[in-house]
């Protein structure tokens, strides 16, 4: 079983692509995401078992919340119910062209932000479970989701739980000491929770923001990223944590906010090397060309658990399977309106085998 620990949040954005002047006052669409509850979400629909851990304000938009997680089968039956604190929202206004997507957060005060760590019984929460998956999000809320992040990860490592960490780095968060810059309380947070940690997931950026390595020659504001920087970037990553096995590293070329070239790396401690995807017919790095995209949100936690999901597959453990099924995840997720992937493993599959032209399936 894999257990998702996070906090999950109203998203509201306008209609389409229209912008807050447009739409407000006015009807707007609410949904549910959060990173981690993004990953048990696609896990849950490719047919694994999957938990989710937060803290949440005892009210009807939290039954809301927790029916729609029940009706794709994940466990809820460890949430933490509180009677301080509210539900955390993020408003989002979707880009188009040249127009970049935006984001407001809206989590000070939320249910989880307030929970101390001795309020989750985690030793409950981690009964059955063989992976543990959470990401740089939640320790960026407030000190007390780190600390709970923190001990959370230690006494997974103690029951021999394997344990992946998405850095995402998040900076209009991180604000929760004082007078430090985001960076800085990310680096210092997050390197005492990377010990306890298996695979590491990023993207081009998070690796920079977060440890402090920077890939050669990449330059995220205008879109050039060389894939094969990547490598030393995992390589550094393991040698400053050695428990870490596997390194995977998302890689956006940003053309505009419609058009993006997507793909991924996944350094292997074991085999010595990177793989990448997708590949051409020479096994040569060549990024899917993703135009008309309908949400880009999420994308990432897509590919942490198409990733999640390979490694306890058998048929998909080898890591240049792995790399490919995440990737095609990942890139399926930009076609898929909202926070979670909706799609299934077998069209994943058949994306991965190449089946990439869009046509009516009848």
């Amino acid at each position: 079983m894999f257990l998702g620990f996070g906090e999950i949040m109203m998203r509201v954005a306008p209609p389409g692509h229209r912008r807050w002047r447009q739409a407000a006052p006015g009807t707007v669409e609410l949904t549910w995401g959060g990173g981690e509850a993004n990953v048990c979400a696609s896990l849950a629909m490719f047919g694994r078992r999957a938990r989710y851990l937060t803290a949440l304000p005892r009210h009807a938009l939290s039954e809301c919340v927790v029916a729609s997680l029940r009706s794709l089968n994940i466990d809820t039956s460890r949430i933490v119910w509180r009677q301080e604190g509210r539900m955390g929202v993020y408003f989002v206004e979707t880009g188009a062209n040249q127009r970049a997507s935006t984001v407001l957060y809206d989590r000070e005060y939320s249910a989880i932000s307030l929970a101390r760590p001795e309020e989750y019984n985690f030793a409950e929460a981690l009964h059955g479970v063989n992976w543990l998956h959470v990401t740089g999000i939640t320790p960026a809320i407030s000190e007390m989701a780190y600390r709970s992040t923190l001990e959370l990860v230690e006494q997974a490592k103690q029951k021999g739980v394997t344990v992946s960490c998405d850095l995402n780095f998040r900076k209009k968060l991180w604000r929760w000491r004082p007078g430090f810059p985001a960076e800085q309380l990310a680096q210092e947070c997050m390197s005492l929770i990377l010990p306890y940690v298996d695979l590491v997931i990023g993207n081009e950026e998070d690796a920079a923001s977060v440890l402090g390595i920077h890939a050669e020659g990449a330059n995220i504001e205008q879109g050039h990223i060389p894939a094969e920087a990547y490598e030393q970037v995992a390589r550094q990553i393991v040698s400053r944590f050695p428990n870490v096995a596997r390194v995977a590293i998302t890689l956006r070329e940003s053309i505009s906010a419609d058009h993006n070239n997507w793909g991924a790396m996944l350094f292997d401690v074991e085999a010595d090397g990177a793989f990448f995807a997708p590949t051409d017919g020479l096994g040569q790095y060549r990024p899917y060309e993703i135009r008309d995209i309908v949400d880009r949100v999420g994308a990432g936690d897509s590919f942490a658990a198409g990733l999640l999901y390979a490694f306890s597959d058998g048929d998909l453990g080898d890591p240049r399977k792995a790399i490919r099924f995440a990737t095609a995840a990942s890139c399926l997720k930009h076609t898929i309106h909202g926070d979670f992937n909706y799609v299934s493993k077998e069209e994943v599959a058949a994306l991965a085998a190449g089946a990439a032209s869009g046509r009516v399936q009848r």
